[in-house]
């Protein structure tokens, strides 16, 4: 329905427009004086041709009246108006809710339609890439998701199964980043808070890092912080830690606390600051990272990911946490996790630095360095034929073509 609307000064200069814009054969539907002069509603001849019902139907049309009309009252205008009025000129409540069920419908059709093709499509993958497959299998099998594993099919060169393989555990390694020297993050000093959800691990790795520094530099030139107020003995337990090792530690309930203690320590080579843990759904997350943005003084912050958690919980975190921006992670409960993959998988997708990987409990010596080469070797090394969880070659086209689906489904309801 192609309604134009006109604004002149004068009904004259309206008519002119109305011919230029419409042609002669143009409907008008309405007129009326506005401030700016007239306002005049019309349509093409066409639209109201195809809208106009047959000529059988229609009610006998009006006694002609003595009223007075403008010049703009055509007898098109009035034989149209009439019939027009409530199906043209202002659709009802009834159209537009129909008009949104039929798009709904269109976009539920448009996305089967893509689940189905996708499916031919991954059905065939196996007989006609067999390696690309095996890549997909293998990726999957071992946790990483599938956006990532579709992401490295996209560039996967012509080869066989067993060069797929090692250019896909290859490439994982370039793409993921970690932290070269223990010297970058303990000579360069500064301020680094530890983040994350309940569990985590960070007042322990805290306590890791801080015996590392008291080796390498002296307890005189290191200062412990906590915001974990809410916990029973979280602040207990790193002032324990900070008596054995012999370095300060304070408490902190807010932004302006910790201004104030930030400003006290700033003769301190590296303040360690352990942050309150709480769910990644949790409102005050924000609050927590707002805190730390706006401490006063540059923050690097170094997220906790717990290697044992799902994938799709490692991603809520990394996605509430990140808002003001991540200095890298550091992976926790390594020596617990079946499986490395989702983990790895979140580092390499939100492009996190990995520092550090925690091994257990033992202060300070379950920490380690991150090594390329062993977290890609553990991440696939875990998968086994026995695991509930491995895929056959039968069952990775209704995977994929069921996560297609999910995807079109989540678009159409967003829509």
């Amino acid at each position: 329905m192609n309604v134009k609307r006109i604004v002149a000064k004068t009904s004259r200069e309206a008519m002119r427009q109305l011919r230029d814009t419409l042609g002669p054969d143009a409907v008008i539907l309405s007129n009326r004086q506005v401030e700016e002069g007239v306002e005049v509603l019309a349509m093409p001849a066409e639209d109201i041709a195809s809208m106009a019902p047959p000529a059988a139907d229609l009610p006998p049309p009006p006694a002609p009246t003595a009223a007075p009309r403008s010049e703009m009252d055509t007898a098109p205008a009035v034989a149209f108006k009439r019939r027009l009025v409530e199906r043209v000129a202002v659709p009802s409540a009834d159209t537009a809710q129909l008009a949104q069920s039929v798009i709904g419908e269109i976009k539920a059709m448009q996305a089967k339609l893509e689940s189905q093709l996708a499916d031919i499509v991954w059905r065939d993958l196996p007989g006609r890439d067999p390696s690309a497959a095996a890549v997909m299998r293998d990726m999957l099998g071992a946790g990483f998701s599938a956006t990532l594993a579709r992401e490295l099919m996209e560039s996967l060169p012509k080869s066989d199964v067993d060069q797929a393989q090692a250019w896909m555990r290859t490439t994982l390694m370039k793409r993921l980043d970690i932290m070269q020297s223990e010297a970058d993050l303990l000579d360069g000093g500064g301020v680094f808070a530890l983040m994350g959800p309940t569990g985590a691990g960070k007042t322990t790795t805290t306590a890791k890092l801080a015996a590392r520094f008291v080796v390498r530099h002296g307890a005189d030139k290191l200062a412990l912080l906590t915001t974990d107020s809410y916990r029973i003995g979280g602040h207990e337990q790193l002032r324990i830690y900070g008596k054995i090792l012999g370095v300060s530690v304070h408490a902190v309930r807010d932004a302006a606390d910790l201004r104030l203690a930030l400003s006290e320590l700033r003769n301190k080579h590296t303040v360690l600051i352990d942050t309150v843990g709480m769910s990644q759904r949790d409102r005050a997350v924000a609050e927590q990272v707002e805190m730390l943005y706006q401490a006063g003084k540059p923050i690097k912050r170094l997220l906790l990911l717990n290697a044992t958690s799902h994938g799709e919980t490692l991603n809520e975190v990394v996605q509430a946490y990140q808002t003001r921006g991540l200095d890298g992670c550091i992976l926790t409960k390594v020596d617990e996790a079946a499986s490395l993959g989702p983990a790895l998988d979140c580092a390499i997708r939100h492009q996190l630095r990995v520092h550090y990987l925690a091994t257990g409990q033992r202060v300070p010596e379950d920490l380690h360095l991150a090594n390329r080469q062993y977290l890609i070797h553990r991440a696939f090394k875990t998968r086994t034929l026995a695991s509930p969880w491995q895929l056959d070659d039968s069952e990775l086209p209704f995977v994929l073509s069921g996560a297609q689906g999910i995807a079109a489904e989540s678009a159409v309801s967003l829509g």
